[in-house]
This record gives C-alpha cells, structure tokens and sequence, in this order.
C-alpha cells in the first residue's frame, strides 16, 4: 500500500516548519483527506496546534524515550486508516540529543519517510545551493525530495532560489511569502500562548497562502511512498482500575500514547480542577503539565478541589503530577507578577515564576536496574520545603550525566518537573519503581 507521507525538516529552528506544517494540515483538511499528523521528539505544545490544523489529535515519535520498535508500532498504527501523513520535525534535521540520535533524520531513516526541507530565505538567495546540496548528500540514505523557502520577499527573489535548486538537482515546490500575518510570535513556541491569537483563524490564513504560492500536489506525488502496512496488535491489557486524569485549560500537556497506556490499565475519565468541585471515584490520579501559571486565581479559588485533592493524598491515594500538575500540589504558586496564590498544599513547599530561567532536556530516572525516561521543560522554579526525594533515585540527562532535577515522594504521591513517556509501558510500573 501506498500514500503520501513527508517529514517537514529545516535547517535551523525559526525556518518555518511549525507554520508550514500547520498550513498543509489545514488545507488537506479542506480538501476532504483525513490527515495523520505526528511530530518529532518530546514536545506537547506543537502537538495540541497540530490537532486544531487537522482535527486529529498528533502523535509523538521520540526515539529517546522509546525504542525503535515502538516508534515504527505507533507511525504504522495511527497512518493506517488516514489519507497521507504529516510528521513536523524538530529543529534542524540532523540535530539530536546525541549528534544524529533523536533527530528528524533519525526517524526519517527508520520510517522511511521523505523529507521536504522548508528554508529561511530571508536575506539569502543562490547561496541556497550549497545548504541544499549538502542536505540532500550529508546522508544519502534519507530522501529529501524537495524545498520550500520562508520569508521570500518576491516572485523575482524565488526565481534566485528556485535556479538554485535546479542546479543542485531537488525541486523546488514553492515558497511562504513574508506576511505579518503567518508569523508566529517567539512567545507562542515557549511556554504560553497568548489568547488574543486564534490558532484555528490562523491555520485558515496559512492554508490560504500556501494553496497559492507552493505546488501541494507535486509534494503529494513525490512522498507517496509504501507504507509500512496494518499494525498487528498486541493482546489488550485491558485492567479494571479508574483512572482520573486532569484536563481542561490549565492541565492539558500530555502524551497520546500514555493516554492509551492508561486506557489498558481500565477506565479513564476526566476532571477539571478549575471548574469541578469533586474528585471522580478512582484508583489512580494524573495531574499532567499544563499552564497553571495562567490560571492562579481560579485554581486558588476552587476551594472544594483543593481539599478534595489534599484529602485523597493524605488518605494514601496514588497520583503522579508532572510540571504544572507537580506545582499545583504546593503550598503556593507566585505569578510574574509577584502575587502569591494558595494551591493544594500536598508538598510542602512553593512554586515561582518570578526570575524565570528556561529549564529543558530529556531525563532518565534509575531506581537500581529500573528506569523510566521523559522530558524536562519549564520557566517556573520551586523554592526548597520539607518535601523529600524518591528514595535512592538518581536523575541523568541524555548524554549520561547526573542532573539535580528532582522527584518527589510524599506518601503514594510521586511528583515531578519530569514529563515521563510511559506509553510503551504501564504507568504502574512508573509508579512501582518510584513508591
């Protein structure tokens, strides 16, 4: 079987693949094709845009905190049913945690999936040539089929770019103009989106321009590729615990997969600490990450959710908060601004965003021959309390080199900055090592 599928590479971060990629998910939307989208590496914002472009929920390909096998299990399993395949990369094509491991050329090469490279034209023209060239040969063994550039200023400064393509021997199929309009702000790639910008108006805008200015159909005919065929599943696992997972705008960064993960250990259903007052009947709680920073006064005002949560740990109910979720279980949160708001009160210690300093890398936590990986990210900090450690756990990052990040335990409470994969596994065993 056969169907369209192209990995969006750059040769930098800032060249434009988010905006590329959101704009083609849109506008196979709107030509009746039922797109798959996935992304390259960890992260859990580029996925939640990716779902509003193509109105299904991404799917993250990480070859760090999950084997090969794994990675190939999941492409296969959710390209089966769709018309084509959309996987955005992340930053330039060859960058990895380690040289090429983890990188967009990684899983292009174990997928089999053509790359179409999207370049900053900006200020540039024929010296184009050398980049392409040495993007298309540097490893042979992948297929970048064709270039798209960003940021070009006209017909005449694409005819440059498009000569230089020919030259080197890669199509060209088109370019993004400049347009205030279908730039993304710096701030909308971090931590925080700014609610003045509707992503979906925006998706429509750049589906708009690209059905104009760069040739989709040639894209569809040169990465229309063998798929890799219907995915054999595995024997369901299906257990009959309940499940609370917290989801609704303050708690939302959270892995497909692990979702999935959840759903083999029993019933999933979903709370909102914002708006419900009550905890739902469950076995095992998951606070993910999120935005909590940006809800402070009606997460300090829900005063019914707050005791229900902290009577539940102090009764010794299981539950693991990442990032977001981790903060909401302090004593205080302090915004930008300074004002400090009351939280949940389970760790006895509080959660900033004053003096924020980025904070991001993959992690693997080692519990004796046990080990469990994810992903760091975040602008907040936590001033030290009275909370302990996991006893006798030790953080690395991806190079193997010991890192101070934390993991709480507090009775069955397992807490951390730590986003953890545990969608090849069970988040029981996540819970097991730690507790």
């Amino acid at each position: 079987m056969q169907k369209p599928q192209v990995l969006i590479g750059a040769a930098t971060s800032g060249s434009g693949k988010t905006t590329f990629t959101l704009g083609l998910l849109r506008l196979l939307r709107k030509r009746g094709m039922k797109v798959q989208p996935f992304k390259c590496g960890p992260d859990y914002i580029d996925t939640k845009h990716h779902a509003m472009a193509a109105g299904e929920e991404a799917v993250n390909l990480d070859t760090f905190m999950a084997s090969a096998r794994h990675v190939r299990q999941i492409y296969t399993r959710y390209g089966t049913e769709c018309d084509v395949c959309v996987t955005e990369g992340v930053m330039g094509l060859f960058d990895g945690y380690d040289k090429m491991r983890g990188s967009s050329a990684e899983i292009a090469g174990l997928l089999g999936i053509p790359v179409v490279l999207v370049l900053n034209a900006k200020s540039t023209a024929y010296s184009v040539a050398p980049v392409l060239y040495g993007f298309m040969h540097f490893r042979p063994e992948l297929r970048v089929v064709g270039a798209i550039f960003n940021f070009v200023a006209s017909e005449s400064h694409y005819a440059y770019l498009r000569g230089a393509c020919e030259d080197v021997g890669i199509e060209a199929l088109g370019y993004i103009p400049r347009d205030e309009r279908i730039v993304i702000p710096s701030r909308h790639l971090g931590l925080s989106i700014d609610e003045s910008v509707c992503f979906d108006e925006f998706a429509d805008t750049v589906a708009a321009v690209i059905a104009k200015t760069v040739n989709v159909d040639r894209l569809l005919e040169l990465c229309t590729v063998d798929f890799p065929g219907q995915e054999v599943r595995e024997e369901s696992r299906q257990g009959n615990k309940r499940i609370a997972v917290a989801r609704d705008e303050a708690f939302n960064f959270m892995y497909r997969e692990n979702l999935e993960a959840l759903k083999r250990e029993g019933e999933v259903v979903f709370f909102s600490p914002l708006r419900d007052t009550v905890l739902p009947e469950a076995d095992l709680i998951y606070l993910p990450g999120g935005y909590p920073e940006l809800f402070l006064p009606g997460l300090s005002g829900n005063e019914g959710m707050r005791q229900a949560l902290r009577a539940y740990c102090e009764t010794g109910g299981r539950l693991l908060a990442e990032c977001g979720g981790m903060m909401y279980l302090c004593e205080h949160i302090t915004g930008t601004d300074g004002v400090t708001y009351s939280m949940v009160g389970v760790l006895r210690q509080e959660a900033t965003m004053e003096q924020m300093k980025l904070k991001l890398g993959y992690r693997e936590v080692v519990l004796g021959d046990k080990t469990i990986r994810g992903h760091e990210f975040h602008y907040s900090r936590v001033k030290p309390g009275t909370v302990g450690g996991a006893n006798g756990v030790k953080v690395y990052n991806a190079k193997g080199e010991k890192v101070d990040t934390p993991v709480y335990r507090y009775k069955n409470v397992v807490a951390s900055y730590i986003h953890f994969y545990w969608g090849e596994g069970r988040m029981e065993q996540l819970l097991d090592m730690l507790l």
